[in-house]
């Protein structure tokens, strides 16, 4: 399930909520760098460039990130990869 947590204590219950329920999770970060993540954004033609949502969000991403999140996760780095790719990287990564 896509999901984006930048909270810790948010993650957490999710996190122990799920393992009570003896519910695996394999959870994944798709990271870019906060300039490829800029220039989707300006880039995107469907939401637009202006989107106020994701732009508040880049620098508590780059926090999470920094702080717990990349430690929590296995990270896919996509600031080079094609959204086809990505997947591909995660569907690998699930089989194995």
């Amino acid at each position: 399930m896509p999901m984006t947590v930048l909270v810790e204590q948010y993650w957490r219950e999710i996190g122990s909520g799920l393992a009570q329920h003896a519910i695996p999770v394999r959870h994944f970060v798709l990271h870019a760098d906060q300039d490829t993540l800029r220039a989707r954004i300006a880039g995107d033609t469907v939401l637009g460039p202006d989107s106020p949502f994701r732009l508040q969000h880049l620098e508590p991403y780059a926090e999470a990130a920094r702080t717990w999140l990349h430690a929590e996760a296995e990270v896919v780095d996509t600031t080079h990869l094609t959204p086809a790719q990505a997947a591909l990287q995660i569907a690998e990564a699930v089989k194995s």
